[in-house]
């Protein structure tokens, strides 16, 4: 059955032809810090431009992600990290991460499908010293994936990004809740923005909140994204999809994770806003978004992104 050979085969085409007839870089090397204007204020059209380096970066460099996610989102994952220009790994034996994560450029941890099996394979990647961003699907759903997440934030991911009620339900250090809804949220992605403020600067990381607004915290400064459409909600995984595009963002420039954080979310939701375009349901929009995250370009990006950084 492909869906079960899909991650093998990403695997072994490692390392890649780099997309759109680019050089890619090595790891374990470090990227180069994108100085875009780093000294300038950050206005609408300062976002562009950082948002455009840093696709440019990641089709540039290839920089290669391990995935540590769930059987869900495994599919979806691989293609948009694959039509960002990004190299996916869908790897995550324990045997195999000594020799394997310390080559790559950046982890992406996801608990969706937790297991017992898994939790050791993800806490060696996340200490093996590369950036890595978490997503803590449903973090409230049982005592044990509540601890999980906890014990694996305390590793300090470059970004935690999760919807509302998954970020508070983690501020909160909360294994319950009586409006928990799976993996989908019962919260506006604002209503719980001091809890993201204070889990971003209890546990040093970026905390980025999905919703019909995104936002994103170092505890201090707060950036939102407004980019998407309604219809993204309707494609299972989209959210674990673009925590991933986050990690390769991180991985092409480690050096500001919350602008990195901000430009993955707005690009992945522009890509959703071209792609409703021509869709005509949540299956087609999947293809379409696919498509669209492929085929941005200079123009579209820096006109495109809505991102704002909030006083």
């Amino acid at each position: 059955c492909t869906r079960h050979l899909y991650p093998l085969l990403t695997l072994l085409r490692w390392p890649p032809t780099p997309p759109h007839n680019q050089v890619n870089l090595p790891p374990p090397n470090p990227p180069r810090s994108l100085a875009v204007g780093m000294g300038e204020e950050r206005t609408e059209a300062w976002w562009g431009r950082r948002a455009w380096a840093l696709l440019s970066a990641v089709r540039a460099r290839a920089p290669l992600v391990q995935c540590i996610t769930n059987l869900v989102s495994m599919d979806i994952a691989a293609n948009a990290l694959t039509a960002a220009g990004a190299s996916p790994a869908m790897l995550h034996c324990i045997r195999e991460i000594p020799d394997f994560t310390p080559r790559c450029h950046a982890v992406y941890i996801n608990v969706g499908t937790l297991s017992e099996d898994w939790l050791p394979s993800m806490r060696a990647a996340a200490s093996a010293g590369r950036p890595w961003v978490l997503d803590p699907v449903a973090a409230a759903a049982s005592q044990f994936r509540m601890e999980a997440c906890l014990e694996l934030l305390a590793l300090r991911p470059a970004v935690v990004r999760g919807n509302a009620s998954e970020i508070l339900a983690l501020a909160a250090r909360s294994d319950s809740s009586p409006t928990f809804k799976g993996v989908d949220s019962s919260h506006d992605s604002g209503e719980v923005l001091q809890a993201a403020k204070a889990l971003a600067r209890s546990s040093g990381t970026v905390v980025a909140v999905s919703g019909a607004v995104d936002f994103i915290t170092d505890g201090e400064q707060v950036i939102s994204a407004s980019n998407g459409v309604a219809m993204m909600q309707k494609i299972t995984a989209t959210g674990c999809a673009v925590t991933a595009l986050i990690a390769a963002f991180v991985g092409a420039d480690p050096s500001d994770a919350l602008a990195a954080a901000a430009c993955a979310l707005a690009i992945f939701g522009l890509a959703g806003e071209i792609g409703m375009e021509s869709a005509k349901g949540p299956a087609s929009l999947r293809m379409h978004l696919i498509d669209a995250l492929y085929g941005l370009d200079e123009q579209t990006v820096t006109s495109g992104v809505k991102i704002a950084l909030l006083p």
